[in-house]
């Protein structure tokens, strides 16, 4: 094969792609799409969506969400032989006695800890568990900013009405007035413990929009505001002494007789030791599912995004909730071949970037919801064919970024997309001079555990915080609210779970036997006992690789 000869990162036929971008760029500036109608959403979610496309989901057989729709890659896993037989496991020895067991080291596990610290449980009495290190999750990958209505002429009541606009009107009602509610309180908590947040030069917020929303909102730190938020709870997490076992994901949950979660069976990755931890109360906070990569599509999410919670859960008898529903991030890195499915921050596009296509044609308003805006891109890829198609095959479009810059001036892109600026140089590409291709990749999991308001589930001793959770987003999430459910929802978890465990006195002894009936339901459904779950790190070998064509269109 020819190796192709680049200029400035790019082949010479992406090259005269780019001329063209550049020709229409003086004309595209101040000037955009209109915003499309919600009938018109609407179709073009019917037509393009992943989620709508034919023969991605399948019905739930068994369990308390049986009959209910979900993609074939999270059903393969709810419909899977526990990866222990609980018999030959030994519950007897106790390896750690506490009061609270938090399973998952993001911004809500870390939140849920200091905020149960806060209200009462000793240091000594929170076991942190992370299947890698702590701080190794989505919350530290998060880039674009949180959410919180606290500027003049906005509120929480404009807040809920976007979020529940973005959401196809289908989260639910208490957990998401909760979210915005509590926003505010939030971020203040975060500038007190230290988050650097971006300000002008008189120490206001300086806040963005994003898509789907009406008020100016966004919280950020540059394009690391998961990673700054992150190292600030954590420096406060280990400054209080708080115990975290690192490399020790949850293979299942251990309940009472009556089913009560009383804490859960650790397995160290490095060590292939048991741990047994009894727990007056559980909070789960293991993050979502990227690395099923649903539908064949690349991810943004880290390596040990692979649904473990939600399995967990379902076992020991809690319901999900909109299990239906994938978030795709319009603006997922489409070349070069290294970086496929890194997110490009969809501050990128309030900030004035456009995603035009082959021709420098501007095709749709650069901050409509994340759903409707990547419709749009996979509309122009796969219908009108106006897309770029990368020598690997990838299809994309552009998102012209220097755009940026010529409505804010010189130095604005490396100001506040440090990291995206230098990702791209590390393969000789200058964002500050060329458009960077772009098509949608999975982002999000929408749907997770059914929880309240005070982040319970139906499962007595269950608690719910961040990316597993179901409810507060319904069909669709909004650009901040996913770093501002982990902030909202592990402070609540920790409260909650730190009141429950003053009446909780753990009388019961620990069982595994909520597995062993899981395992009867699938026997009867005839399932294959050979698939295992969870399944605890992606597969890599064979046909499972990190990028590929996307060919379900």
């Amino acid at each position: 094969m020819t190796e192709l000869k680049l200029i400035g990162g790019y082949p010479e036929y992406m090259r005269r792609s780019i001329k063209l971008v550049e020709k229409t760029r003086p004309q595209r500036v101040g000037k955009l799409p209109v915003q499309m109608a919600p009938e018109e959403r609407e179709e073009i979610l019917n037509l393009y969506h992943p989620d709508y496309a034919p023969g991605g989901k399948r019905c739930i057989k068994i369990g308390p969400n049986k009959g209910d729709i979900a993609p074939n890659e999270v059903v393969h896993l709810l419909e899977a032989y526990p990866l222990i037989e609980p018999e030959e496991i030994d519950l007897s020895k106790i390896d750690y006695d506490v009061d609270i067991l938090i399973i998952g080291g993001g911004l809500a596990g870390t939140s849920a800890a200091l905020l149960a610290n806060d209200s009462g449980v000793s240091a000594e009495k929170i076991l942190l568990a992370n299947k890698l290190r702590h701080g190794d999750s989505n919350s530290i990958m998060a880039q674009g900013g949180t959410q919180a209505a606290d500027r003049p002429g906005d509120s929480p009541v404009i807040h809920y009405i976007d979020a529940l606009g973005g959401g196809h009107f289908t989260n639910k009602s208490d957990v998401l007035r909760a979210l915005v509610e509590d926003a505010p309180f939030a971020i203040n908590w975060l500038e007190e413990l230290g988050v650097i947040f971006d300000k002008d030069a008189n120490g206001n917020f300086i806040e963005l929009t994003g898509g789907g929303t009406s008020k100016r909102r966004m919280h950020a730190c540059r394009d690391y505001t998961g990673m700054e938020e992150l190292r600030i709870l954590r420096d406060e997490f280990r400054n209080r002494n708080i115990f975290c076992l690192e490399f020790y994901p949850a293979i299942e949950l251990l309940t009472e007789d009556e089913g009560k979660v009383s804490g859960a069976l650790l397995w160290g990755l490095e060590t292939g030791e048991y741990k047994v931890v009894r727990a007056k109360a559980t909070i789960l906070a293991t993050g979502g599912f990227g690395r099923l990569h649903i539908r064949g599509f690349p991810t943004t999410n880290h390596y040990g995004a692979t649904s473990d919670g939600v399995v967990l859960a379902y076992r020991a008898g809690a319901k999900l909730r909109d299990t239906d529903t994938v978030q795709y991030h319009p603006t997922g890195a489409a070349y070069p071949q290294q970086i496929i499915g890194l997110l490009l921050t969809e501050k990128l596009r309030t900030s004035g970037a456009q995603p035009v296509n082959k021709n420098g044609e501007a095709f749709v308003f650069p901050l409509e919801p994340r759903d409707v805006e990547a419709a749009s891109f996979i509309r122009e890829c796969y219908a009108t064919d106006n897309g770029i198609i990368t020598p690997t095959g990838m299809r994309g479009i552009w998102l012209d970024t220097p755009l940026i810059d010529v409505i804010h001036g010189k130095g604005r892109i490396e100001n506040s997309f440090p990291a995206m600026v230098r990702m791209f140089k590390r393969f000789g590409i200058d964002m500050l001079k060329d458009p960077v291709l772009v098509f949608p990749t999975l982002h999000y999991q929408n749907g997770g555990v059914e929880t309240d308001a005070q982040a319970r589930t139906n499962v007595e001793g269950l608690f719910v915080a961040g990316e597993v959770s179901g409810g507060v987003h319904g069909k669709n999430r909004l650009m901040g609210n996913s770093t501002l459910d982990c902030l909202v929802f592990g402070r609540r978890a920790g409260m909650y779970a730190a009141e429950y465990v003053k009446s909780n006195k753990n009388k019961g002894e620990l069982t595994l036997h909520h597995v062993k009936k899981y395992v009867d339901l699938l026997k009867e459904a005839g399932i294959d006992s050979k698939r295992r779950a969870p399944i605890l790190l992606p597969e890599y070998r064979g046909k499972q690789v990190l990028a590929r064509t996307i060919d379900i269109f």
